[in-house]
């Protein structure tokens, strides 16, 4: 069970938000001009990646803070990277897989067992049963 955060929490929250990249749009219109225009060229400037960064930062602070009003939104995407670290790993230790079948079996069981986790199952036993014909996520959908 979640507990909602405060509308005064989530506003100082935002607030701090706001203030951040404010300061971040201030230090950048300290700094020189990044780019050069070429003789000849169009579009716009190249800007420095930071300053790009706070652009969606700011555009996208919705997004960012979505976890503010559904607290069972994560608020990194640590388990998106984590979900791909084993694969990663498995590629610099043998350097790939042999056929792209054994890749896309280690890509079909890696993903199961994350999702087992993410929904609170034994690993193992989540394993054992979906090799015994048990359907585990359908169950666990009934029970949590």
């Amino acid at each position: 069970e979640t507990q909602d955060l405060s509308a005064e929490k989530r506003a100082e929250i935002e607030r701090g938000y706001d203030d951040i990249v404010a300061r971040g749009y201030a230090f950048h219109a300290t700094l020189p001009d990044f780019g050069e225009r070429k003789k000849g060229a169009r579009g716009r400037l190249k800007q420095r990646p930071s300053k790009n960064l706070l652009i969606r930062l700011d555009r996208h602070k919705a997004q960012v803070l979505r976890f503010l009003e559904n607290l069972n939104v994560p608020f990194t995407n640590n388990q998106g990277e984590r979900d791909l670290r084993m694969q990663k790993l498995k590629q610099k230790i043998s350097g790939c897989h042999r056929t792209s079948h054994g890749a896309q079996t280690f890509c079909r069981i890696r993903g199961f067992i994350s999702t087992a986790k993410k929904r609170g199952l034994n690993t193992l036993t989540a394993l054992a049963d979906v090799l015994r014909g048990k359907s585990v996520f359908a169950h666990a959908a009934d029970t949590g």
